[in-house]
């Protein structure tokens, strides 16, 4: 018991970091302090922001074994190795994703309506809530195609950067605000990359940031997606357990390949089985999320609601429904993802 009362005291706390966490980010506190030791007054300083609410947040920070704390100089310090998790652009920099978690968490209270009465909530109605929590849509991934979409995900597959050196056509299912189709089409600037969305905000976003000729971006349901044009490639990063209808979805990207096609989805690496589940550290934050915004979304429309934790098994009978005759299951450079290698 005395065990149990310990273990959630550390969730709750957990929690209360992670929502402070996003505050740091979001006011530039953690760039700052990565300059080197200072007093509340100096961070406060250096950040142009009140010092009393800067101080009070550091206890935190300090006391949660984020900062160091020299009580005789009164310096607070964000240690060298904290540094790489908390600043900069690369994906080690997990700030973003705790301003993610506090726009997820903005409509709880819809979320508990959604318990008693059925229904979800629509994607649209995360967006006041993304604003409010300064989390900007697809913000993590942006870093993780940046630090891994060449030499991490596509390097998996044998020859696949050789395809696209050499010129082929890809399409991007779900590609949200565009960053992996920007990034591939800076790489690869001999193929032709098409990324496709049903989100306008989001697809208006990817076309704003277009850093490339042979990038380009449309508003369509995957579900529909046509035969024709044919693809020599067709990625999903993260986004085919959200849509409607997965089975639609996987049989139309089926349609859609060329005969020597290939099928890269990039997925969450859990079982479909609970009990397979338990003990994988990952998995409690991954039901989290999916409980907050993966299955809410797909019911809001009516959909499957798979769930972020769709699972391997789940996923691979979905693919070899669909018509894909040999998928390949090969771990990511992120251990809570998967790559399914897929080819008619």
């Amino acid at each position: 018991m005395e065990d149990f009362g310990s273990y959630l005291a550390s969730a709750y706390t957990g929690a209360a970091l992670t929502m402070l966490t996003s505050v740091g980010h979001n006011l530039g506190l953690f760039e700052a302090a990565a300059e080197g030791p200072a007093t509340g007054a100096e961070l406060a300083e250096r950040t142009g922001l009140h010092e009393r609410y800067v101080r009070e947040w550091l206890g935190a920070m300090t006391t949660g074994r984020i900062f160091t704390y020299d009580p005789e100089t009164r310096a607070y310090t964000l240690p060298a190795e904290h540094v790489r998790f908390l600043t900069g652009e690369s994906a080690a920099n997990a700030a973003p994703s705790a301003a993610m978690l506090r726009a997820f968490f903005g409509p709880l209270a819809d979320l508990e309506d959604c318990f008693r009465n059925g229904g979800g909530i629509p994607h649209a109605s995360f967006a006041p809530h993304f604003e409010a929590a300064g989390a900007v849509p697809g913000e993590t991934w942006r870093r993780v195609y940046q630090d891994h979409l060449v030499d991490g995900f596509f390097a998996a597959v044998p020859g696949l950067n050789d395809r696209l050196k050499a010129g082929a056509a890809l399409l991007d299912v779900g590609c949200g605000t565009g960053h992996a189709v920007n990034t591939a089409a800076r790489a690869f600037p001999a193929s032709t990359f098409h990324g496709l969305d049903q989100d306008p905000a989001a697809i208006a976003r990817a076309t704003s940031a277009r850093t490339a000729p042979n990038a380009r971006f449309s508003v369509a349901d995957a579900a529909a997606l046509p035969s024709e044009p044919r693809y020599d490639v067709i990625t999903a990063f993260d986004a085919i357990h959200d849509q409607k209808s997965p089975e639609d979805v996987l049989h139309r990207i089926r349609g859609a390949l060329s005969p020597d096609g290939l099928f890269l989805m990039v997925d969450a690496a859990f079982s479909s089985r609970l009990e397979n589940n338990v003990g994988n550290p990952m998995a409690p934050l991954t039901y989290a999320i999916s409980l907050l915004y993966c299955t809410t979304v797909s019911l809001a429309e009516g959909g499957a609601a798979l769930g972020a934790l769709w699972g391997t098994e789940t996923a691979l009978s979905l693919l070899s429904a669909a018509g894909f005759t040999r998928v390949e299951v090969a771990p990511s450079p992120r251990p809570q993802n998967c790559i399914y290698i897929c080819t008619p």
